[in-house]
């Protein structure tokens, strides 16, 4: 071995490969050490450049619009470590930030997203309305990522009790408007983002404005709208502003009560189930003619005994009168809904998640909707044989017989009234929709155009069943003239009229 090593160091080649290595590492050392310096430098000059707080300056104010029920009246007061930073973030929003720094900070995200990528997410425009626990961490990882054009909407403040479950608000930030605290803390993190904070409630009159372009209508349009709103009022409003539009937007269910993670999915509003909000939202936007279209973060954990429940009022409460008046708001919930505050954070991050693969254009995959066309079109054809069939018992020339039902008005009436089940016995398959009494006057059809043969048949006229059941349903209530308490046990009935009812409640907002 010695030997083999003398005739190798003695080899020119040998030599030559040796002395090419050492030089080679000897300058990527040199190159690296280079860089080192060369950040270290723009790092200590950065900061160097930041003016002592006691020095003359004007700290950038934000505009906000308070409304009259807002007892905060002015910016929180700061400590010098936020004055700060209040001053960096002034001055990057100007451009007077090192862009390296900046590619440096999001290098991980580049390479996730390729530098094309990034350039498009930090380019983009994002809207989030709603800043509590699912909406301050979405805003949170949006910014982190290189959103760097930002838009919050929220009227509310932070509270001790939201500290569970907010993704950036202290002690110290209770009592101040959440839109402000949470640019606030983020400039700490992302100084160059630009930030535009509306601290008001969200409202349909107001949607023009506060879902309108950047800059008060100089800049571009939205990319994206963020809905974690817990009001369903102000929620269906923002959804279907925004379905009416064209502005994309992805809308959080509710995360209270939940405590799976594992169980959190993305998917289109008409697939979303085991979520109150969902199903309410989703038959609000249905009665307004939008069916599909608005993907949603959902959780399909069933609840169960044990689980968490919407804690109801004391007796004392409602003793008191005038329940509703107890909200912050008028329309808004007044009851104590649990929440686990790892779970806003789940849906949050969803959210931002599924936001920046759009932006960028990334591969993904979401659920669809349900695809139920094919069956609501089936149900519809028997509907209105059923129909002729009735009518035809009269005495009637069925030929040309119109119903007043189209696919829209099954879809409704299957999957939000009758929740995708038979009202008689629960089965989910081999649906139908029947008459659920037989017309005092009879089946007489609609004559008052000429030329046009009407049935006068109506929504709240119907009742999902399966095909079978039907049959009989059609031989012995509808025909034979029997009244469904003959027919059908007390608690059918009383399910029936249940779900009437609440048909009755919803069909105000179609």
């Amino acid at each position: 071995m010695s030997a083999w090593l003398q005739r190798q160091a003695s080899s020119h080649q040998a030599q030559l490969a040796g002395t090419a290595l050492i030089s080679g590492l000897a300058v990527a050392t040199t190159i690296f050490g280079v860089q080192a310096i060369r950040r270290r430098i723009a790092i200590d000059e950065l900061k160097a450049s930041i003016p002592n707080v006691d020095e003359e300056h004007i700290v950038e104010t934000v505009i906000m619009k308070l409304p009259n029920y807002n007892v905060y009246s002015a910016r929180p007061p700061n400590g010098e470590e936020d004055e700060r930073i209040a001053k960096l973030a002034q001055r990057a929003r100007k451009g007077d930030y090192d862009e390296e720094l900046i590619t440096e900070q999001l290098t991980r995200t580049s390479s996730f997203l390729t530098p094309t990528g990034l350039s498009t997410l930090r380019s983009s425009f994002v809207i989030i309305v709603g800043l509590g626990g699912v909406g301050s961490h979405c805003t949170a990882s949006l910014a982190r990522s290189g959103v760097s054009h930002i838009r919050v909407i929220d009227f509310d403040q932070v509270t001790l009790s939201s500290l569970n479950r907010h993704s950036v608000a202290t002690l110290a930030d209770v009592g101040t408007p959440k839109v402000l605290c949470v640019r606030k803390r983020l400039e700490a993190v992302v100084p160059w983002v630009q930030w535009e904070c509306f601290n008001e409630v969200w409202r349909e009159t107001e949607a023009d404005r506060l879902l309108g372009h950047w800059e008060g209508g100089r800049g571009r349009r939205p990319d994206y709208v963020v809905d974690a709103i817990d009001n369903i009022d102000s929620k269906v409003a923002l959804l279907k502003y925004c379905h009416s539009h064209g502005i994309k937007v992805i809308s959080s269910m509710g995360a209270g009560c939940k405590g799976d993670p594992t169980r959190v999915f993305v998917g289109d509003i008409s697939a979303s189930v085991e979520d109150p909000l969902s199903r309410s939202t989703r038959r609000r936007l249905r009665a307004l003619g939008v069916n599909q279209g608005i993907p949603v973060v959902y959780s399909i954990e069933k609840p169960g005994p044990g689980k968490a429940a919407l804690l109801p009022l004391s007796d004392e409460e409602y003793a008191k009168g005038s329940v509703g008046e107890l909200g912050v708001l008028p329309d808004f919930r007044v009851r104590i809904l649990p929440v686990l505050g790892t779970m806003p954070a789940v849906f949050g991050l969803i959210i931002a998640n599924y936001v920046i693969m759009e932006i960028t254009g990334y591969p993904h995959e979401t659920g669809g909707g349900k695809g139920r066309e094919k069956l609501y079109d089936t149900i519809l054809g028997q509907l209105q044989v059923m129909e002729q069939s009735l009518a035809k018992s009269d005495g009637e020339d069925v030929i040309g017989l119109k119903i007043p039902i189209n696919r829209d008005d099954v879809g409704y009436l299957v999957d939000e009234v009758f929740r995708g089940k038979s009202v008689l016995s629960g089965i989910p398959t081999r649906l139908a929709l029947a008459r659920w009494r037989a017309p005092e006057r009879g089946y007489k059809m609609d004559m008052r155009w000429n030329g046009q043969k009407t049935s006068r048949l109506r929504l709240r006229d119907l009742v999902c069943m399966t095909k079978e059941e039907a049959v009989v349903h059609e031989k012995e209530v509808l025909k034979g003239r029997k009244g469904p308490e003959d027919v059908y046990p007390p608690e059918v009935i009383a399910l029936v009229d249940r779900r009437l009812r609440e048909e009755e409640e919803y069909n105000r907002y179609r």
